[in-house]
C-alpha cells in the first residue's frame, strides 16, 4: 500500500467511524487566533471559559490591548499559563494596531497560503501550530496543525517517522492532500482523545486496528 493510499484508507475509515468532517467557519480570524493562544496546554473547556471571560469583561480588542496586565491575567487565569498568554495577546494586538491600523487578520485571505502563514509566525508568540490552526479553522486554508494527539497517532500509524511536532507538521503538510487536511486533523484529534490514548490505548475499539504497524509488531 502506498503512503497516499494508506492515508486515504485511514481517512475513509475514520469518516465511517466518526462521521464526515466538513469545514465551516466558527469564528472570525482574530477571535480564532486569540482562542488558539488560550488553548495552549489546557483543555477546550478552560480555554473556552477564558475566551468568554474576555468577551464579558472587555467591549473591544482595543480595551484588551490597553487593559491592566494584572487584570488581563486574572481574566484569563482559568486557561493556565495566564502570564504568558496575556503577554502574547497584548503583543499580538499591539502588532496589529501598529502594522495594520485595525484589529483584524482578514487580509490574510488575500495572500497566497504560505505567505499568510509566514506573516502570522512573524508575530511574537505565534508559532507554527498556532498559525496553522488559525488559518485552517478560521479560513479553511489547507494547513495541517500538529498537536500531541495528531503527532502521536500519525507516528503510531507509521504515517510519519517522528514525534517531533515541527518535523511532523512538515511531513504531514506535504503528505496529506489539501482537501483532506481539515478532516484528517479533526479525525486524529478525536481518535487520540477517545481511543488512541498516550498510555493505555484502547486498541480493540480502534477502527484502524489492522492498519497499525505498532500493533502488528506487538501481536
Amino acid at each position: 500500500m502506498t503512503q497516499i493510499s494508506r492515508i486515504l484508507t485511514v481517512l475513509r475509515r475514520l469518516d465511517s467511524h466518526f462521521g464526515e468532517r466538513i469545514w465551516h467557519q466558527h469564528r472570525d480570524g482574530l477571535d480564532e487566533l486569540v482562542q488558539t493562544i488560550l488553548s495552549q496546554s489546557t483543555t477546550d473547556t478552560n480555554s473556552g471559559r477564558a475566551f468568554a471571560n474576555l468577551q464579558q469583561r472587555y467591549m473591544s480588542w482595543d480595551d484588551v490591548r490597553n487593559a491592566s496586565f494584572t487584570e488581563l491575567v486574572d481574566t484569563i487565569r482559568v486557561a493556565g499559563l495566564a502570564h504568558n498568554k496575556a503577554k502574547h495577546i497584548q503583543k499580538l494586538l499591539e502588532y496589529l494596531y501598529h502594522t495594520t491600523g485595525r484589529y483584524s487578520i482578514d487580509h490574510l485571505t488575500e495572500m497566497p497560503t504560505e505567505d499568510a502563514f509566514k506573516w502570522l509566525v512573524n508575530i511574537p508568540g505565534v508559532g507554527p501550530k498556532t498559525a496553522a490552526c488559525t488559518l485552517m479553522f478560521a479560513y479553511g486554508m489547507p494547513f495541517m496543525p500538529v498537536d500531541t494527539h495528531v503527532g502521536r497517532v500519525s507516528a503510531r500509524l507509521g504515517i510519519v517517522d517522528t514525534t517531533n511536532a515541527e518535523k511532523a507538521h512538515h511531513l504531514l503538510h506535504t503528505a496529506i492532500p489539501d482537501h483532506e487536511k481539515y478532516a484528517f486533523h479533526v479525525h486524529l484529534i478525536n481518535l487520540g482523545r477517545q481511543i488512541c490514548h498516550a498510555r493505555t490505548p484502547q486498541c480493540a475499539k480502534c477502527p484502524l486496528f489492522d492498519l497499525c504497524p505498532k500493533i502488528s509488531v506487538e501481536r
